[in-house]
């Protein structure tokens, strides 16, 4: 039996390889079809969600992985625009960050973050860590519904010349459909 699930798109913001790789590794055998988008510094990753320049066709994320420490614009900054406006705020936002101190915690829960999780230093507890992330965002939480954020000139045409969501099939016993916003 086929049935179509809409694939997850996930924004992830973080500047070490390392710690990417431990990510996408992790979500390789996925119960759940994603994309995962990579950034390295907080002003790429509002050129991302703003599509804008090289991001003008980007997908509008389901989810954020958020690093807190990072190049150029830090994840509290980014925490703080995106949660600032209109079309971006209901993203949900995973902080996920290798700062355990308790100003850290305050201030990215005060500044909408949807929860706070300490890197692990270990692989396999790192890869435990995203695979709960995956389980519990992706097949128990429903997600906000995709909004349209207001277009740039630039993006308007791009808009137009591709779909909001691309579909794929996939067998039922091969994937689990996440609790998508577009299904």
């Amino acid at each position: 039996m086929e049935a179509t699930v809409h694939i997850i798109e996930i924004l992830m913001v973080e500047d070490s390889p390392s710690d990417v790789f431990i990510t996408k590794k992790a979500m390789e055998n996925s119960k759940v079809a994603n994309n995962l988008h990579v950034v390295q510094d907080g002003v790429e990753a509002m050129a991302f969600l703003r599509r804008e320049g090289k991001y003008a066709t980007a997908p509008r994320p389901d989810i954020i992985f958020l690093d807190l420490n990072l190049p150029r614009k830090d994840g509290r900054e980014v925490l703080s625009e995106l949660k600032a406006e209109e079309g971006l705020k209901t993203i949900p936002v995973v902080v996920l960050t290798s700062s355990q101190a308790d100003q850290d915690v305050l201030r990215a829960y005060g500044l909408h973050a949807n929860c706070y999780i300490t890197k692990p230093v270990d692989f396999a507890r790192f890869k435990d860590v995203v695979k709960g992330i995956e389980n519990f965002w992706f097949t128990i939480v429903t997600l906000p519904p995709q909004l349209r954020v207001p277009a740039t000139n630039t993006q308007a045409a791009s808009e137009k010349e591709r779909p909001e969501v691309s579909p794929v099939v996939v067998r039922e016993k091969e994937k689990v459909p996440a609790k998508s916003p577009r299904t």
